[in-house]
């Protein structure tokens, strides 16, 4: 059991910052950005989330470039979206918190019809969303896209924020270019794990150079992809073959690529995630799979395909607790840098069980999304639980506003009424 010192609401330190206390809002994109821009919705619901407890939240999705969102409706790092930015950061730090922005290119994950600009990939994928094919970057383009990593981060950082989260996971553009099952090439950025992994490093390397100690920088990195079976199931004399012959990037792999981040010196911590938003989105997630409300989401092709390979797609995960936290285990073993432990914290048992295992920091995603204010009472009375049910209502409402459905009254609370003290 962590010590009061070491617990989950002391302070701690996370490179060049120091953290209220070792929560994180996790990054969730919120749906609240119609024009790319920040907007008032937006800026309420970060600081709502600061104002509960939280020691920083993380505003996703920033995109460093127009084509690398997922669609036309996020943010993307221009200097015409500082103003709002700062608006942003401004009302996160009046409320004692810090804040945070993920970057990254949404890659084949792309919507290249929304976007009205091709989708990439390493190369020449199926882009399900855009109805089309990824163009795939040459060296030139790649050595381009760490200039743009270097003028968003020098975008956020001007703009308030104080940690910056560079996207490496889902198979968005850098964790794909990692994945044996999706990059193909034959160039310097393909083949071996070590050439997979070059993008990721150099621009991460492009990122430390801007910024320098003007904001401490992690990586949100994939353990499995959720194509095949993750490593942590497959025996030890096949692990010791090397990676499963049909399987996405596994957690074998991911701590090599661990071990090589640490040994290049420009990251402060790594939050281990798991899934494929082009692949698997629900291994992310665990907990129910709302196929139905998913398909509702969308119209035309998109609608009619999504009622047809649902059940392929939107698989179902056994929630519990802490599901990520084998997978993470892996990684924390495997290098000394901090982490933050990220799937199924949402209470006093579940940080500490987190502490406990060696991660400095935990990441809150649906548990807040939920009950904004669940930090600040979990620290007043530590027997309070959570609120959130793990139905994943929430996950079809990005495409239009993020937001818990029972805590907006759209469907039933399945939950008996919350006592006094929000505990159930």
């Amino acid at each position: 059991m962590a010590s009061p010192t070491t617990g989950p609401f002391s302070p701690a330190q996370l490179g060049p910052l120091t953290l209220r206390n070792r929560l994180i809002k996790c990054a969730t994109f919120e749906g609240m950005t119609p024009d790319a821009l920040v907007t008032d919705d937006l800026i309420e619901f970060h600081r709502e989330v600061a104002a509960g407890g939280v020691a920083m939240s993380t505003v996703a999705y920033c995109a460093v470039s127009p084509e690398g969102r997922t669609d036309r409706h996020q943010i993307w790092m221009r200097p015409e979206a500082v103003p709002g930015l700062k608006k942003l950061t401004d009302a996160i730090h009046a409320e004692g918190a810090l804040a945070a922005a993920q970057l990254g290119h949404a890659g084949p994950v792309a919507n290249a019809a929304s976007n009205r600009a091709k989708a990439w990939a390493p190369g020449r994928l199926p882009s399900p969303l855009g109805m089309s094919m990824c163009h795939k970057p040459s060296v030139d383009e790649l050595a381009e896209l760490r200039q743009k990593f270097r003028r968003a981060a020098r975008l956020a950082v001007d703009s308030g924020f104080d940690g910056l989260e560079i996207h490496c996971g889902h198979n968005y553009l850098i964790s794909s270019f990692l994945s044996p099952l999706l990059n193909h090439r034959r160039d310097e950025y393909g083949g071996s794990l070590v050439n997979r992994a070059r993008l990721a490093r150099e621009v991460l390397e492009t990122v430390r150079d801007e910024v320098g100690d003007e904001a401490a920088i992690w990586v949100k990195l994939n353990t499995y992809d959720g194509v095949g079976r993750p490593d942590i199931e497959r025996s030890p004399q096949a692990r010791a073959k090397g990676p499963a012959k049909f399987g996405s990037f596994n957690v074998d792999e991911a701590c090599q690529v661990a071990q090589l981040l640490e040994s290049d010196g420009y990251i402060d911590a790594i939050e281990p995630t798991a899934g494929s938003s082009l692949l698997n989105p629900m291994y992310l997630f665990h907990g129910e799979a709302p196929r139905k409300e998913f398909a509702a989401a969308f119209s035309g092709p998109m609608k009619y395909g999504l009622k047809a390979f649902a059940p392929f797609f939107l698989k179902r995960y056994q929630y519990h607790d802490g599901y990520l936290l084998p997978l993470a285990r892996e990684l924390r073993k495997s290098v000394k840098l901090p982490m933050i432990l990220l799937g199924g914290i949402t209470d006093r048992a579940s940080m500490d069980m987190a502490l406990d295992e060696g991660f400095e920091f935990m990441a809150m995603g649906r548990a807040i999304l939920r009950e904004p204010d669940l930090p600040l009472r979990i620290a007043e009375d530590p027997s309070t639980r959570s609120r959130c049910v793990h139905c994943n209502l929430c996950m079809p409402t990005i495409y239009s506003s993020t937001r818990c459905p029972i805590r907006t009254g759209e469907v039933p609370d399945p939950l008996p009424a919350a006592s006094s003290t929000g505990a159930q």
